[in-house]
Formats: C-alpha cells, sequence, structure tokens
C-alpha cells in the first residue's frame, strides 16, 4: 500500500432510520470483509420508516455501539417534534407525521436504550497509551445534534468544531445528520460525514456507510483512511414495508430518488 502497512478497518454506520432491510444489507457486506476490527453507528436509528424496534434489536444483537442522534433522543424524551429542520411546509408536516407514528410504534424498551446512548463518542483505536489519532464521534456536532454540518459550511466553522472536541492534527471527526457525505482536511484534520444508510439524500438510493483504514506509515506513525461504502439493498421492500403501515407515500419515493426531488 505505497509504504502502508494495513491494519485493518473501522465501519461507521449513520443514519438509518428504521430501514431495516439497508441495515440487514450494510452488515451482511461488513460481514464480507477482512480486517473489520470494530463497527459503530452515529444515530437516528429510527423515523420515517416501519421498523424501530428491529433496527435497535438488530444493532443490539450485534453489539454495535453508537451515539444519539436528534430523533433518537426526541423519541427517548418524548419531545414535542424530531429536532429536524425543514423548510418547505409540506416536508414540516411529513417530518411531523413521522415523528407521530414513531413515537406510537416504538415500544418503552426501545424508548429505554434510545434515551441511554452517549451524545459523544471518541475512539483511540492505537490505545491510549500513544498519541495517535484520536477519533470523535458525533451526530449533529459538537454542540448540538440538530445543527446540519453541511460541506458548504466555512473553514472557520470546521475548525471552530474541531476546537470544541480537541481534535489535533491526524485526527478524524466523524459525523452525520445531513445525509450526504463528504470529506476534508483542515489542518491536518479530518472532518468526514458518514452518510446516510437508511436515507440517503445525495441523490444515490443505495445504503452508504465509511470505513476507516487504519494503516501506519514507513515512520510507524497511524494514520486513518476514509472510504464511502455503497450497497445495494431490498428497496421494493423497504418501501412495500412503508406503504403497508400507512406512512406517507413521500417516504417510499425519497428511498428511491436519493432524496432527489421528483
Amino acid at each position: 500500500m505505497n509504504g502502508y502497512e494495513a491494519m485493518g478497518s473501522i465501519a461507521v454506520i449513520s443514519d438509518i432510520h428504521s430501514n431495516l432491510p439497508a441495515l440487514q444489507s450494510v452488515l451482511a457486506d461488513l460481514a464480507s470483509r477482512e480486517g473489520v476490527i470494530g463497527r459503530y453507528h452515529l444515530g437516528d436509528l429510527v423515523g420515517y420508516a416501519p421498523w424501530p424496534n428491529e433496527v435497535v434489536d438488530l444493532l443490539r444483537a450485534e453489539g454495535i455501539p453508537g451515539i444519539a442522534g436528534n430523533y433518537d433522543s426526541t423519541v427517548a424524551t418524548r419531545y414535542e417534534h424530531c429536532g429536524c429542520s425543514y423548510k418547505d411546509p409540506r416536508d414540516v408536516e411529513l417530518a411531523h407525521v413521522s415523528f407521530s407514528w414513531t413515537l406510537e410504534h416504538t415500544t418503552e424498551e426501545t424508548k429505554h436504550y434510545l434515551g441511554t446512548l452517549p451524545f459523544r463518542m471518541d475512539l483511540r483505536p492505537w490505545g491510549g497509551h500513544l498519541a495517535g489519532p484520536k477519533i470523535t464521534l458525533i451526530h449533529g456536532n459538537p454542540i448540538l445534534n440538530t445543527v446540519y454540518w453541511t460541506e458548504d459550511r466555512p473553514d472557520s466553522f470546521c475548525l471552530q468544531m474541531a476546537d470544541k472536541v480537541g481534535a489535533r492534527t491526524g485526527d478524524v471527526i466523524v459525523f452525520g445528520h445531513t445525509h450526504k457525505p463528504w470529506a476534508k482536511v483542515l489542518e491536518g484534520i479530518q472532518f468526514i460525514n458518514a452518510g446516510s444508510a437508511g436515507r440517503p439524500k445525495d441523490g444515490d438510493w443505495r445504503a452508504c456507510y465509511l470505513l476507516l483504514h487504519l494503516t501506519k506509515n514507513s515512520g510507524g506513525k497511524g494514520e486513518l483512511r476514509p472510504e464511502f461504502v455503497r450497497v445495494d439493498y431490498d428497496l421494493a421492500a423497504a418501501q412495500q414495508g412503508i406503504r403497508t403501515q400507512g406512512l406517507p407515500e413521500e417516504f417510499a419515493e425519497a428511498l428511491e430518488t436519493g432524496g432527489a426531488k421528483k
């Protein structure tokens, strides 16, 4: 690998949003890969699709830890809305429909689990005894999990967020919430949006997740290289589940278009 020694990979799955067929396909893809040493999620496990309990149960059965998204904490606390931000009145209406349905159909056990998820998680893949890169997992940003950290945010915003988590050169901050994957490097710090496994909004309907490849360079220094992975899943089954439960047709259409408006 051009003078680099491969050390394994860490998978990060974000914004599943109750899409069980998508999650199952992502986990199957991960199971087929060698060298995956850790799997984590970035929250927003529920909402918009009809399998909130099943998604949570599968992640727990697989032993995949993670953090709370805005949807998880608002469902857990029975908040007045999901913490989503939309400008289009129809999108606002649909968000309320999704949230009401999810509140009604999540079990008490699921709500309790969602309420136990931490706001942030720090990973040190080379151990706490070395000054290797730190990976910080958040949902929206280090202050609020409802703020959209989009690719067009100025560099000054990104560096301000890095300061909030104490990130230094070589460190990586991974987040989600916008459902659009992207990555940039500023002052040696990697900023990576993991995209969405269950409800992409970048025009690609396939489930998206992030692989962080751990490597050591010729000098023995640890480094992290990101790779976005897209996975086909049973889209028709996901759409049929939405329709069977009487959820809005727009939710089924959004899966097919990858979030693009028809």
